[in-house]
């Protein structure tokens, strides 16, 4: 009998240690979800500013804020009508939640999903970069499967809307050395000064294998694939086609250039 109330004892202490731990977790995690959700944003805005050519490395969170506000815009979109719209706040919408409510978004056939992320949001949010009223520079996020993971990003575009500002990711699951080679400055200063669209209007930016030909006449809107990351390579290449296209942002891009949107 002893034995068993010996038995009984250690497992009602170990049950209650446990119950007493969970609630100091669960009080942690409630504690800290504003200060995450605050961090997340900070670091968004950031990769933002970085792309858009706009602060220095070391900005401290009030600067990385108040240049933000400063400079950056941002603008819900109705991707199947190319324009801009105020059927949401700009501030508090999220694109990425509302791509996963079907009630918000629209299933991607297979010839349409080059990107591979199955389900696209019908509001999207950009953003712009003005002055006197003029746009700089526009920024689209764009996202897409890679080797092995989504890989979450902006491209910045000037106020032609063909010559690419930066390009680059801020989170992916990619091989550190070979597809998270995405994060290496050289690749991605690569891609400044290169233009999306030939003179017929048609979308040309690509990644190649191996190193563009500066001679070539399609070298303006190519870049070196990564190397020993042909797949990433190719992920990264349908992303930006399929956000840059027809069934992305392509149709806002021909409605701000004849002034529509």
């Amino acid at each position: 009998m002893a034995k068993q109330e010996s038995t009984a004892r250690t497992l009602t202490v170990a049950l209650l240690v446990c119950l007493v731990c969970s609630v100091f977790v669960a009080g942690a995690a409630v504690a800290l979800k504003p200060t995450q959700v605050e961090n997340r944003e900070l670091d968004k805005q950031r990769s933002i500013l970085a792309i858009a050519g706009l602060g220095q490395d070391g900005m401290s969170a009030k600067a990385i804020k108040a240049l933000y506000a400063e400079r950056i815009k941002a603008r819900v979109v109705d991707l199947e009508k190319g324009a801009f719209s105020d059927a949401q706040d700009a501030a508090g919408f999220d694109p990425l939640k509302a791509a996963k409510d079907p009630a918000l978004s629209d299933a991607l056939t297979g010839s349409q999903d080059i990107a591979s992320i199955k389900r696209r949001e019908r509001l999207s949010t950009v953003y712009l970069v003005e002055t006197d009223g003029q746009l700089d520079t526009l920024i689209l996020p764009v996202r897409g499967y890679g080797l092995w993971s989504t890989l979450y990003g902006f491209i910045a575009i000037k106020g032609d809307l063909n010559t690419v500002v930066g390009f680059g990711f801020y989170q992916h699951g990619e091989t550190p050395g070979l597809g998270g080679e995405v994060d290496n400055p050289k690749w991605k200063a690569l891609w400044s000064g290169k233009t999306l669209f030939d003179e017929q209007g048609a979308l040309a930016v690509e990644i190649i294998k191996g190193s563009v030909d500066p001679q070539s006449a399609k070298a303006a809107h190519q870049v070196d694939g990564l190397a020993g990351a042909t797949l990433t390579s190719k992920g990264v290449n349908n992303l930006l086609h399929f956000w840059l296209g027809e069934n992305g942002f392509g149709p806002l891009l021909a409605n701000i250039k004849k002034g529509e949107a």
